[in-house]
């Protein structure tokens, strides 16, 4: 199952989901986004939040973030 976070401001659920994207100049990094469960993928879905990450909340739109601890 994937991982879920629920929103204190609205209340949904949102599942993490993260890819590795290259950039223009070649560097690869890993990006994490939330989504709801109707846009939800099974290929970039993440069964746990990673080591060294913790999730906010965005206090103004109630969208959770992924941030380094």
């Amino acid at each position: 199952m994937a991982y879920s976070v629920k929103s204190k401001k609205s209340g949904k659920d949102y599942f993490l989901h993260s890819k590795e994207v290259t950039l223009k100049g070649g560097r690869k990094q890993v990006i994490f986004w939330f989504s709801g469960k109707d846009k939800m993928n099974p290929k970039f879905a993440l069964d746990d939040l990673p080591a060294g990450m913790k999730v906010i909340e965005n206090a103004r739109t109630g969208l959770p973030m992924v941030k380094k601890k």
